[in-house]
């Protein structure tokens, strides 16, 4: 019997035999996702000036790195890394997403973020770029003076190792 399931980080549905392991839009882990009529998905947050700061942070970093993988796609000399690429300027854009809710825009600016052709620079620029977002969210997270937003950058955390891993595995 396939049912309804929701992630509370980024509020997309999902519809299956079981919930996913991880959110298939934003990486969230499967502790986020809920069958959707239990799911409780707020982005209307009063945002203190501290969070606000670190939500337009955020913003940047996740339309900087969509924009970059999105390039590394198109670029690289490998073809998975295309398929891997691909999928984490995907992902990248939906934490964006979840940003740009928070902050009540409309629309933002896409990012222009250049990438290589040799598909290990792109892994490297990949693990460095994963590193800067895990430890920005890490202490966002810790200062974060509402418990949604410190929700969304824990959980942010978890989805963005999950990147670095992949980018360390193929650098070995």
């Amino acid at each position: 019997m396939v049912k309804l399931y929701r992630c509370i980080i980024c509020g997309d549905a999902y519809i299956g035999a079981s919930p996913p392991a991880n959110c298939p839009f934003c990486g969230a882990h499967g502790e986020y996702i809920v069958e959707a009529r239990e799911a409780v998905v707020n982005f209307d947050v009063l945002l203190s000036a501290k969070d606000q700061a670190k939500a337009e942070h955020a913003l940047a970093v996740e339309i900087s790195n969509s924009a970059f993988y999105m390039c590394a796609a198109g670029q690289t000399d490998n073809p998975e890394g295309k398929i891997l690429f691909k999928a984490l300027g995907k992902i990248e854009a939906e934490h964006a997403s979840i940003w740009r809710k928070i902050l009540k825009r409309e629309a933002v600016a896409p990012g222009s973020d250049a990438c290589h052709t040799q598909n290990v620079e792109n892994l490297k620029e990949s693990h460095a770029r994963e590193t800067r977002a895990i430890d920005f969210y890490r202490k966002a997270a810790a200062e974060a003076d509402h418990p949604r937003i410190k929700q969304l950058f824990e959980a942010l955390v978890d989805i963005e190792t999950d990147h670095l891993h992949l980018s360390e595995e193929r650098l070995s």
